[in-house]
């Protein structure tokens, strides 16, 4: 669906200022958008996973962990499907207000894509450079979003997402492929420079808020430096006229999950082109060990 069709479609809990605002400015920060009682049960789901982690020495499949991780000392960077970890994640995506929030912003007919759990530990917890979401995962149009929910409260020390306003109107895209063809993950130091980045909105928040960007909106976030630790837990959605015409990296069994409305019978095809990621089949790690270039090697196009 376009914007305007989106928009001539009567909202089920956003105000229209609000998705007039997300189409016109490629976010949308909602605050308290999620009730006390599924926080209290994603921060318990939360605390399990990270209990877990303890017995992990090396990221896995579903772990993604700083070097400095220990039994007695987690320090977990990102917990790959959440939805398959535990219960409580995958019910958050079906029962909670989320998809109706997602459906006021790309149609009524709202399917599942993948989600994770991104992690600031406390004292260090890793920066993440500059980037577009949609060059890892392609689709046939640019309405997939990702919504952020932050479990606990966030300001600027905990290092809360950023986002560049308008940015998802920038035509062509910038790569995130080095001058040798490498893919790294984010944009160029020199492209970076030519950004604005002034303009930086920096999304803090109490627990409950939602942070919701599309998939075309440059965003980054600064580490974490104070004593508190930041879960972020983010789940993408996307209008079920949108196919992914590139292998999954996060491979959910989820993925392509109808959350609400009907199946589409035709795909939406945007005519702006999208920069395509590497062939994954050939392995994926996380946005933290490419961009850190962290035991991993660079992919070649």
């Amino acid at each position: 669906m376009t914007p305007e069709q989106v928009l001539a479609i009567k909202p089920r809990i956003l105000t229209q200022a609000q998705r007039e605002d997300y189409f016109n400015e490629g976010y949308l920060y909602v605050e308290r958008a999620i009730g006390d009682d599924w926080i209290s049960k994603l921060r318990a789901a939360t605390d399990e996973l990270i209990d877990r982690s303890r017995k992990v020495s090396r990221s896995d499949t579903i772990f993604d962990l700083e070097p400095t991780h220990r039994p007695d000392e987690p320090r977990l960077r990102r917990v790959s499907n959440p939805v398959e970890q535990h219960s409580v994640y995958w019910e958050y995506c079906i029962e909670s207000p989320l998809p109706d929030i997602v459906a006021d912003l790309v149609g009524p007919d709202v399917k599942f894509h993948h989600s994770k759990l991104n992690f600031k530990w406390a004292k260090g917890g890793e920066e993440v450079k500059w980037h577009y979401d949609i060059s890892f995962w392609p689709h046939t149009n640019y309405s997939p979003l990702t919504v952020g929910t932050y479990l606990y409260d966030c300001g600027m020390d905990q290092g809360p997402l950023g986002v560049m306003p308008k940015s998802h109107f920038i035509d062509p895209m910038l790569s995130q492929y080095d001058g040798s063809g490498n893919w790294t993950g984010s944009l160029s130091e020199a492209d970076v420079a030519r950004l604005d980045t002034a303009k930086t909105v920096y999304l803090t928040g109490p627990a409950g808020s939602l942070t919701i960007h599309n998939c075309r909106t440059l965003h980054c976030s600064p580490k974490n430096e104070s004593d508190l630790g930041r879960p972020l837990l983010l789940n993408t959605m996307t209008s079920a006229d949108a196919f992914p015409y590139t292998v999954n990296p996060i491979k959910p069994k989820h993925d392509q999950f109808l959350l609400r409305g009907k199946r589409a019978l035709f795909a939406h095809h945007d005519p702006r082109p999208c920069l395509v990621p590497p062939d994954w089949s050939k392995g994926y790690t996380s946005i933290f060990a490419l961009q850190q270039e962290e035991h991993v090697e660079l992919i070649e196009r």
